[in-house]
């Protein structure tokens, strides 16, 4: 059995495009939660930086992370997201140790 696995995803608006982004990120939450293997699907803003946003997540397996990852409300929010991320996504994945 494969084990829980974390992601951690750090994004980073635009200035001036924050609530735009944040309106994105809101609509993947509740897709997100009923994706197979979903244990928890959490955004948080950043109290210091309001540009600055963060998923916490938890899924039962590996695989089906990467099942979501595939999902067409993931593939729709990379298509959106275009001119909205001051950055690249930063994407880190953890194990329970």
């Amino acid at each position: 059995m494969e084990a829980q696995i974390t992601v951690i995803a750090q994004l980073k608006a635009i200035e001036g495009k924050e609530s735009k982004l944040k309106e994105i990120l809101l609509s993947l939450i509740e897709p997100s939660r009923d994706d197979e293997g979903c244990i928890n699907y959490d955004l948080h803003q950043s109290e210091d930086d309001p540009t600055t946003f963060m998923f916490h997540e938890n899924w039962a397996s590996k695989q089906l992370l990467e099942k979501h990852l595939a999902t067409p409300h993931l593939q729709s929010f990379i298509k959106n997201s275009e001119g909205l991320l001051a950055k690249p996504l930063d994407v880190s994945l953890w194990k329970k140790v």
